[in-house]
């Protein structure tokens, strides 16, 4: 694997991890009815970090088919990565 290619899925790799934190953002401010701070305390309080990034990781779905139908598979493949990443600390926010 080059160093481009390497660099690209980076990228994919960054892009979806940036939609991720956008999609968590918007979920916190705009669907819920508390203040931000107060929706974090709400979900420390229930566990819910993992119910929350679960929703917060659809705009990675956009990005993705985005990316596949510009075929740039290399950036795809990273925002993929990004998912498998998220999947897995969602799988740690339920056992801690």
């Amino acid at each position: 694997m080059g160093p481009e290619m390497k660099k690209e899925i980076l990228i994919g790799f960054a892009i979806g991890l940036l939609a991720t934190a956008c999609g968590f953002y918007i979920y916190v401010e705009f669907v819920s009815p508390y203040s931000f701070e107060e929706t974090l305390k709400i979900m420390k309080e229930g566990s819910l970090y993992g119910k929350v990034l679960g929703l917060a990781a659809i705009p990675n779905l956009f990005v993705f088919f985005i990316y596949l139908k510009k075929k740039q598979d290399l950036r795809a493949r990273g925002v993929l990565l990004a998912c498998f990443v998220i999947a897995f600390l969602i799988l740690l926010s339920q056992f801690l």
